[in-house]
């Protein structure tokens, strides 16, 4: 019998997640000049930070190559940003390599066709509310957020709710 997502939780050490679509709503805006413009959620940050902050490995997988966003997650402390990716399983085969990551303990989300192949292989495929169909029948988690607006937030909390860890960083904070 499958596990369900509750019960592979408890082995997640690493999050790998992808950015449009999943830490923004799928948007971009363009400007004049060509700029592209995102938008991330503040909640999805913090829940980025204190991952970093507990220790978790955390990685960013994206096909976009925004310089803006790289500097974003850097500022979480994200150290992991493979932007301009096309290829998303190569990239993830490599950097579970280098770090010696087995695959099951991965939680990886993402929206949409390109992110198939890695969810394929990691332990906690997940995905936000609105993934494309595709996505959501192999995700073994939908989160009941969309993309940009809290998924990456849902899915960090429960992990380290589970873990015991997400009420580490409230007693950090009051010593």
């Amino acid at each position: 019998m499958e596990k369900s997502y509750k019960e592979i939780m408890p082995q997640i050490n690493t999050f790998i997640f992808d950015v449009d679509g999943v830490l923004t709503n799928g948007l971009i805006t363009i400007t004049t000049n060509g700029e592209l413009i995102r938008n991330m959620s503040v909640k999805d940050g913090y829940a980025l930070k204190t991952a970093v902050d507990s220790g978790y490995n955390v990685c960013i997988i994206s096909g976009g190559s925004n310089e803006g966003v790289r500097a974003r997650l850097e500022g979480l402390g994200i150290n992991d940003i493979y932007l301009g990716t096309h290829t998303k399983i190569v990239q993830l085969n490599e950097y579970l390599s280098k770090n010696n990551i087995n695959p099951e303990n991965v939680l990886y989300m993402g929206d949409d066709i390109p992110d198939y192949p890695v969810m394929k292989i990691v332990g906690l495929p997940c995905c936000p509310k609105d993934a494309v169909s595709e996505i959501q029948g192999i995700a073994k988690y939908v989160s009941q957020k969309k993309g940009g607006t809290g998924c990456v937030r849902d899915v960090i909390e429960q992990v380290l709710k589970v873990q015991g860890k997400w009420t580490q960083q409230f007693n950090a904070q009051t010593d």
